[in-house]
């Protein structure tokens, strides 16, 4: 076992391709986990990817976690370790009774180590490129082949982008029933296919989707091609968000894009429904954008594009503030890179017990300031939150 624990110290490094630990001794309790290197800003981190049960969980590691990981599992947990470098395949073979065995194979044309990073970090989005998605290919993203349409390689990105706010937001889920979600204003459903996909197809949720949109020729689109795929779970209406009561419970609330106050009357459907997760990103918030005034700020408003930014920046701080109010635990993300859209903020909020901050005077003294009052804190206010 010490020429294995030294060649994994010695071959855990940018080099890597990646590690599959196999042959599970308890499939219930994990049944294989992966490892590669990713790039995390300037760095280097060695993605931790465990299957366990339905679920994939992801945890980034510095060298000396990685390297415990395998040797704590290797063993114990697996009989089987292949060790994938740009240089080398090893494979190590445990035996019940502990006998361990390794081989060594060199390639005869090794890959760069920029190579291997740059490919693992292609490899890290959870819709990969060069398997085809259904979903994908009839929308337009991807050939058959599964290629990434040069043109739509931003959409790709969002989507994977939208998919690692999901994967996040996980365990506030139940776990034990179907989980009821909707997406207001679903639109093309680029992220709702996405989401059904994810959930339902590769980690076997249990799951009830809702799309809902204004435009009857969008809708019959997606209706059709969610027959196509045989998404069962997947329904799409039409309706206008204040007016849908179709539902009693709902876990999770998606609104992307929403324009104005239609954002205010998802949120404030979300919240009265008691959702456990909340994922938004607003568009077009005009509704302060008319009201606001202030003398103070008189300087940086009078200039008409400073003015709708700023409104639409304090549209979304107030809707945060308003969200905790409500006992939500909420962060305000980026969404996708500034440099391909300023519509790039995600409201994240998730329900948490016990949970709801006191959101002092300072909210209503900003409010009263600049003369403004949103849709979602009438909505509120009439209900007694």
């Amino acid at each position: 076992m010490e020429k294995v624990i030294e060649f994994i110290n010695e071959h855990i490094d940018e080099n890597l391709n990646q590690v599959i630990l196999s042959n599970p001794r308890n499939k219930e309790k994990i049944s294989k986990l992966k490892i590669r290197p990713v790039k995390v800003k300037d760095s280097v981190r060695y993605q931790a990817e465990r299957y366990v049960g339905t679920k994939v969980l992801h945890e980034n590691l510095q060298k000396e976690d990685a390297v415990q990981t395998i040797l704590d599992t290797l063993g114990k947990d697996f009989g089987q370790m292949e060790l994938d470098t740009a240089n080398l395949l090893g494979i190590v073979l445990v035996s019940k009774k502990g006998k361990v065995t390794l081989k060594i194979k060199k390639k005869t044309a090794p890959e760069t180590a920029q190579k291997v990073l740059d490919h693992n970090r292609r490899k890290h989005y959870i819709l990969q490129e060069g398997i085809p998605v259904p979903f994908l290919v009839d929308l337009g993203v991807q050939t058959k082949e599964g290629k990434i349409i040069h043109a739509k390689y931003d959409k790709f990105k969002q989507i994977n982008r939208f998919l690692e706010f999901v994967q996040d937001i996980l365990p506030a889920l139940p776990q034990d029933r179907k989980i009821s979600i909707l997406d207001f204003g679903c639109g093309k459903s680029y992220l709702t296919f996405a989401l059904y996909y994810y959930l339902k197809i590769l980690n076997h949720y249990q799951v009830d989707v809702v799309g809902l949109d204004l435009k009857e020729d969008v809708i019959d689109n997606c209706n059709r091609l969610k027959e196509k795929y045989g998404y069962d779970d997947l329904m799409f209406l039409k309706g206008d968000i204040k007016e849908y009561n179709d539902k009693e419970q709902v876990d999770m609330v998606v609104t992307l894009h929403a324009c104005d106050t239609a954002t205010d009357y998802a949120l404030y459907k979300a919240i009265t429904w008691n959702a456990k997760v909340i994922l938004s990103v607003p568009c077009c918030q005009h509704e302060l954008n008319k009201q606001i005034d202030s003398r103070l700020l008189q300087p940086v408003l009078k200039y008409g594009l400073l003015k709708e930014r700023m409104s639409a920046l304090l549209t979304d701080g107030i809707r945060a503030n308003l969200l905790e109010k409500a006992g939500y635990e909420t962060q305000i993300l980026e969404f996708i890179d500034m440099e391909h859209t300023p519509k790039n903020i995600l409201i994240r909020a998730v329900k948490k017990d016990g949970f709801r901050k006191k959101i002092g005077t300072e909210l209503n003294e900003l409010t009263t300031a600049i003369h403004g009052e949103l849709t979602l804190e009438k909505l509120l206010n009439s209900k007694g939150f």
